[in-house]
């Protein structure tokens, strides 16, 4: 095995960590939150974050092509991107205020959170410059990112208590919370990038491709914002309890894709042409870690959403069905980044326009449109026909539509990736995983079901502790990775992996 595997690894493992730790403050955070909101609040407070989607779809223009040039080494990319990225948010932010106003007003929403649904333009912005940020750092220094994340997510947890519990600022408290500590993980980002910004020239030849090509990126986003779309009917004809419920699920759901982050530097690997020797294993350790999560938290639930409020308990189907889904986006998501990983249409600095619209980075992007032609309809049906007045059947009805369609995207993808990398599907190890998962699981649903806090996440822990040991005694690959990762956390100890207190890339 070569060292540029354990790279990836050892990159994907600092991010992974940093993700979980990220669980115990995002509960902390969503505690505060639904400890004292309704449902009906929590929905509203979810539905400021859905609209500034669309606002923010425009912030992976330049991120996209920022992060392939800087892996290929092109001078000046981080500074022209920067600029750009910082452009076009302060716009869309411009744009985002009055429109804001009458969408409010349409959807019958409280004058009360006018407020908060404007203040949230801020948070817009830094969205804009951490994708930027990241996209440049991943291409370098991939673990990096895991730090800034921890940093932004104990300022925030911080910060809500202060202005949640101790000034009784709820909504507007919350976002502020956001904000100012996702304004200090951008700073952080940008001491670290502070070399490659400075003494070198805007390339604006790069900007004039990174149009072009974003023409695709833009593309791209908006068939994704009009496949999300189906949130948005969720909130306007399911309620705003239902959107509560399906946010409360997606609270825990979404552990599950921080398995992704495991396989998260094999990206700037491939444009490198390095990378294609830890594909095989990329794989197999997402599944590793992401099989036995899925697992827990299906069996879990229903605790897990009794947290987070009594209320909630009744939505656990809800939490089951995303939880699935959330593993057929985390797979099809690993099959995108190979194929866009083995595309060299912009290898030599140039994005020409013919290359990319018959490349299958386009025919990536068409996915969300297909997925959007059947999943809105759909829902619309679903919602207005088959679960009217009924927020838990509401929220099911969306998600088992988005798997439908989730499912599809994932088998074109796997076919597409078949004539860009050829990797065998690791059956033997997946068999073994899902053996593995099923001990913790079976114990976990016959005992007794916790419902505090500690019990709760106590015994989800105790159920992964149980599938590491089934899982090291019947699989000669899991114990392999335990000697990859000593070996590794040996070398820093050492210095030979000593991290640089600034990254510079261009020079």
């Amino acid at each position: 095995m070569s060292k540029d595997e354990i790279r990836i690894q050892y990159s994907g493992f600092i991010i992974f960590a940093a993700q979980v730790v990220g669980v115990v403050t995002g509960v902390i955070f969503t505690l505060l939150l639904t400890r004292n909101m309704t449902q009906q609040e929590y929905g509203i407070w979810s539905n400021i974050f859905d609209w500034m989607g669309y606002f923010t779809v425009l912030s992976g223009l330049f991120p996209f092509w920022v992060t392939r040039f800087v892996a290929r080494g092109k001078e000046g990319a981080i500074k022209t991107g920067l600029l750009a990225n910082l452009i076009v948010g302060l716009v869309s932010m411009a744009v985002y205020l009055p429109v804001i106003s009458v969408v409010t007003r349409t959807l019958a929403i409280s004058g009360a959170y006018m407020l908060v649904y404007l203040v949230g333009s801020l948070q817009m912005v830094n969205l804009y410059l951490i994708s930027l940020l990241e996209s440049c750092l991943r291409a370098v220094k991939p673990q990096t990112i895991g730090y800034g994340f921890l940093i932004e997510e104990a300022c925030k947890v911080v910060l809500a208590y202060v202005f949640i519990v101790g000034l009784h600022q709820l909504f507007l408290g919350a976002m502020l919370s956001f904000i100012i500590a996702s304004s200090v993980q951008a700073l952080y980002y940008l001491r670290l990038l502070r070399g490659s910004l400075r003494g070198l020239k805007i390339q604006w030849n790069y900007l004039k491709e990174w149009l072009k090509g974003s023409t695709a990126i833009l593309y791209n986003s908006v068939g994704t914002q009009a496949a999300a779309f189906t949130i948005i009917l969720l909130f306007y004809y399911g309620g705003q309890a239902a959107r509560g419920d399906y946010q409360a699920a997606a609270t825990f759901a979404n552990v599950i894709g921080y398995s992704s982050f495991l396989a998260f530097a094999l990206y700037p690997k491939l444009l490198s042409r390095q990378g294609f020797e830890g594909v095989a294993l990329a794989l197999r350790t997402v599944l590793m870690f992401s099989i036995p999560m899925t697992m827990i938290v299906i069996t879990l639930s229903q605790s897990l959403l009794t947290v987070l409020r009594v209320t909630y308990g009744s939505a656990s189907p809800v939490l089951i069905l995303l939880t699935l889904d959330t593993l057929v986006l985390l797979l099809s998501q690993f099959y995108s980044t190979l194929i866009f990983g083995v595309e060299r249409l912009d290898e030599d600095a140039k994005i020409p326009l013919k290359k990319l619209v018959r490349s299958r980075i386009f025919k990536v992007f068409t996915l969300p449109y297909i997925q959007a032609a059947i999943a809105l309809p759909a829902a619309y049906y679903a919602l207005t026909r088959l679960a009217a007045g009924q927020p838990v059947e509401a929220a099911l009805w969306v998600i088992a539509i988005n798997i439908v369609v989730h499912a599809g995207t994932f088998l074109g993808l796997y076919a597409m990736m078949r004539k860009s990398v050829k990797i065998p599907v690791p059956g033997r190890s997946i068999t073994k995983y899902l053996f593995a998962s099923s001990v913790p699981a079976s114990l976990l649903y016959l005992g007794p079901h916790p419902g505090t806090l500690a019990l709760t996440f106590g015994t989800a822990m105790g159920g992964l502790a149980v599938y590491a040991v089934v899982l090291l005694a019947i699989d000669k690959e899991a114990r392999h990775l335990i000697v990859l990762i000593t070996r590794e956390i040996k070398e820093i100890l050492r210095g030979h992996a000593h991290e640089a207190p600034e990254v510079s890339v261009d020079a």
